[in-house]
């Protein structure tokens, strides 16, 4: 045995043994103590598809984002009045949403109005007051208002989806509900308190000059502590209230904040008061990027602040016109540090410090990163939820998928013999590894990522079809056994990399470019893919090599589904052809109808009504979900809160009104479980969990995908390959959603990762068969016309892409029909699309590529 194959044996070894270690905890959660303090500590994080997590109801305050408007507003006026030499302070008001300006004269006043009308569209003034200094009352527009009403609660949902992205927790929930609140489904959340902060954090940045002249000649602890002996504060008091009190005794143009500071040696949190000026120098606005650091005098963590170039050109102005004075960094109305100015700061560079830890520094940087909420955020309710597709769903999902897997391992063997034993050895690796992957990245796995290793079972399946078919081969071309093992791997290398990548590459953009699910998709498909490669490849090959060594030469005495045929398949490329554009006309037509909410969309894509049920006893999901279909209500979703009774519906919005709807639900309830007593809580209208920004995202990472798909086949093949692949794959998902449309099933989530999955498989059944052709071209050029080479590779593939459609078929139809309602329209959607996939690589791939040469063989690279 070479010292090359003793590595590759150990290297084998040593990553199967690791992945075991990695994905033990998640099956066996009551492993002894020592395992996860020595070995491994993590389990294998689940979605909330699968089991369930927090669910936050948050409110928005929206009069409090029309009051932040204003004042914001007003700021920005002061602004332009001061650069044009007119001074203006802003007065005391007791109506929140008004704003009293005080000028020096009438001419200041008058000249200030002209700049209103002209520059400030969204300030409206209500009135003026006469007096030694004269005053404008201020409002924001009524447009203005309309505006803000309407668009802050999206605002506030991209924000604090945002944040929970770049937090790390996959595949979350996020929809608007009523008219002021978001609902926030998380995940396995292990830190609640942190997450809870997390969303709840308004992230207001102001940057202000402390004013240590004044404080100089003011004890603000002094007479803080005077008013709280004297009856006139509590000693809790609030930010404002302390203003409130002490503003006779502090300059007009001050305010009172609190420094908040934690001593590093005790760890006691000091509050102390400083005197800012009002005027706001920057503000989270201007910030462009925002990163943890350590360093300081304690080696501590900061979060290290990156200005746009408008705001790095205030900041520089600033500093160099302040030099020696103190800066405060106000976020949420608490200084988290006032550093000295010591020189001019150019280069748009600073940093906040308080002695943070390294995770609240973390969790700063990502709120400064995705922006401030437009208003605070109150959580109104959090509960933990069990898994929305219910217990049962996963169960019946698990056995039918076990079931398929099963029937394709014993094939594999009854095939292939020995070697099949072998790939189904590589399968049951491939997939062990991908769970362990998983899990040391701790990436979340949901029905989407389960999706994605369905595709890689067909994936992995095929990569040993392809050497198998070559080793046969190899044997009718009269090798020994022990060279047509050899030469099958080397053979099959090239198209198993090639398909592979292309998979690979379509990943990468959906997680670069995606978000929610297609991110999380995208992730378990590139572990996937990567790890196939090492099995297929690596793996399988390293075991014959052992035996080889060893002086055993296995028996590659294959079982034959078809012999050699000569199909014309490419005379039925016009009829072929016809029936491709049905097909992408009806995918068209479904496509624009689910854009225009005209199709059978759920509740994920048309949003609807959630409604909460208490009962007094408990009850099971499954049988609640067959009450709700038999009764003729259809897109629903169903969640328990656990150790509450109570049961959470989504109720897709229909044509009759909704009102109707919940109520034909809770009759239902009624009616057949007598015993649980149910009770409606509360009801609101939700939006969709499909935003506007999450489908822009999908349309951007598609279209990377399919870009860098034409790059890799030019680069591999020729322009025209890329082309026609891409064309193809692109075929496939519009075949799909027409077929879909007409057939009037149910377009949500699951749809959406149906539709990636396919479009992941029939790219990879097409780069397998331009492989072929490519091989041929080199072998047949001249001796065969390009019509002729393209039906002799289709021919040579034929039993190849029978085995590997049947095989992950045979998994998707057990869903199909084991896996119970719930998935059933998932699987239908994958089951068609491997059809038209396989059919596509054939009928619609090939000819697209023969027209675009115009019939003549291509040059070819590789």
């Amino acid at each position: 045995m070479s010292r090359m194959l003793k590595l590759k044996i150990a290297v084998l070894f040593i990553l199967t043994v690791l992945s075991v270690l990695f994905v033990l905890p998640s099956f066996y959660p009551n492993l002894p103590s020592w395992y996860y303090k020595y070995v491994y500590p993590y389990r294998l994080k689940l979605g909330l598809d699968l089991q369930g997590g927090m669910h936050l109801v948050l409110q928005v305050d929206v009069d409090k984002a029309i009051e932040n408007a204003l004042n914001a507003s007003v700021k920005d006026l002061q602004q332009v009045l001061i650069r044009k030499g007119i001074r203006a302070t802003v007065a005391e008001s007791k109506n929140p949403k008004e704003v009293v300006l005080v000028f020096p004269n009438k001419d200041a006043l008058a000249r200030a109005k002209k700049i209103i009308s002209d520059e400030f569209s969204s300030l409206k003034i209500l009135r003026e007051e006469e007096g030694k200094f004269p005053r404008l009352v201020l409002t924001l527009s009524e447009k203005q208002v309309a505006f803000i009403k309407e668009h802050a609660v999206d605002q506030s949902l991209e924000i604090i989806r945002n944040r929970i992205d770049q937090f790390g927790v996959t595949e979350p929930v996020i929809v608007k509900e009523g008219e002021n609140k978001i609902v926030v489904e998380l995940p396995g959340v292990k830190d609640p308190e942190r997450a809870l902060k997390l969303i709840g954090q308004t992230a207001q940045l102001e940057f202000r000059l402390v004013d240590d002249e004044a404080m100089s000649r003011i004890d603000l602890a002094g007479l803080i502590s005077k008013a709280i002996a004297e009856g006139r504060l509590k000693p809790d008091a609030s930010r404002e209230e302390v203003n409130k009190v002490l503003r006779p005794y502090i300059p007009p143009d001050t305010e009172i904040y609190f420094l908040v500071e934690k001593d590093p040696q005790t760890g006691r949190v000091v509050k102390r008061p400083l005197l800012l000026k009002k005027q706001v120098l920057l503000t989270g606005d201007m910030i462009k990027d925002a990163r943890v650091r350590i360093g300081g005098p304690y080696n501590e963590p900061y979060v290290a602040l990156e200005f746009t170039d408008r705001g790095a050109r205030i900041f520089e102005r600033v500093t160099g016109e302040n030099v020696g004075k103190r800066l405060a960094i106000v976020l949420d109305g608490v200084v988290r540090s006032a550093p000295v100015i010591r020189e001019k700061i150019a280069g748009g560079q600073a940093q906040i410090t308080g002695a943070f830890t390294y995770e609240e520094a973390a969790d700063l940087a990502i709120v400064l990163r995705a922006g401030a909420l437009p208003a605070p955020v109150k959580i109104v309710q959090n509960i933990t939820v069990g898994p929305s597709l219910g217990h049962d769903s996963i169960k019946r999902g698990l056995i039918s998928g076990l079931v398929g897997a099963a029937i394709v391992l014993v094939f594999m063997i009854i095939y292939y013999r020995f070697a099949g034993f072998i790939a189904d050895l590589a399968l049951l690796l491939n997939v062990l590894m991908l769970l362990a992957a998983l899990s040391l990245f701790q990436a979340t796995l949901t029905l989407p990522g389960i999706a994605g290793i369905i595709l890689l079972v067909g994936m992995g399946v095929d990569s040993n079809v392809l050497i198998f078919e070559r080793m046969r081969e190899e044997l009718m071309l009269g090798r020994s056994p022990r060279s047509a093992i050899f030469a099958g791997y080397d053979h099959a290398f090239w198209t198993i990399v090639d398909a592979n990548v292309t998979t690979l590459i379509t990943a990468l953009a959906l997680f670069l470019f995606g978000t929610g699910p297609i991110k999380g998709f995208a992730v378990t498909l590139s572990t996937g893919v990567v790890i196939n490669l090492f099995t297929s490849i690596f793996a399988t090959r390293t075991v014959y090599e052992f035996l080889l060594a060893k002086g055993i030469t296995p028996n590659i005495n294959f079982l034959s589904l078809i012999g050699e045929t000569n199909f014309d398949f490419m005379k039925f490329r016009m009829p072929a052809a016809i029936l491709s554009g049905v097909l992408v006309v009806l995918g068209i037509i479904g496509f624009i109808q689910i854009s225009r909410g005209a199709a059978n969309l759920g509740v994920d894509f048309s949003g609807g009504i959630m409604a909460y049920y208490r009962a007094e006893k408990p009850f099971k999901l499954d049988q609640i979900r067959k009450a709700l279909k038999d009764a003729g209500i259809r897109s629903f979703t169903l969640q328990d809160v656990k150790g509450e009774n109570l049961l959470i519906i989504k109720l897709r919005k229909k044509a009759e009104t909704l009102g109707d709807l919940e109520a034909k639900v809770r009759e239902v309830l009624q009616k057949n479980f007598p015993e649980c007593k149910f009770k409606l809580e509360a009801k609101e209208e939700i939006g969709s969990a499909i935003s506007k920004e999450l489908k822009e995202k999908a349309l951007i990472a598609i279209g990377v995908s399919f870009l860098g798909l034409l790059i890799y086949l030019a680069f591999r093949f020729n322009l025209n390959f890329g082309i026609g692949a891409a064309l193809a794959t692109f075929h496939d998902v519009l075949a799909v959603t027409g077929l879909f449309y007409v057939l009037n099933r149910e377009v949500s989530l699951l749809f959406v990762t149906a539709l990636l999955t396919i479009a992941g498989y029939s790219l990879n059944d097409t780069v397998v068969v331009f492989d072929r052709i490519r091989e041929n071209i080199k072998k047949q050029k001249g001796k065969m016309s390009f019509l002729e080479i393209i039906n002799k590779s289709i021919n040579e593939m034929l039993s190849r892409t029978l085995i590997t459609v049947g095989t992950t078929l045979v998994v998707v139809l057990s869903i199909l029909f084991l896996g119970g309602v719930v998935l059933r329209d998932f699987a239908l959607a994958l089951a068609l699309g491997i059809v038209v996939g396989t059919y596509s690589s054939t009928f619609v791939a090939s000819p697209i590529v023969y027209w675009l040469e115009k019939g003549k063989t291509p040059e070819i690279k590789g």
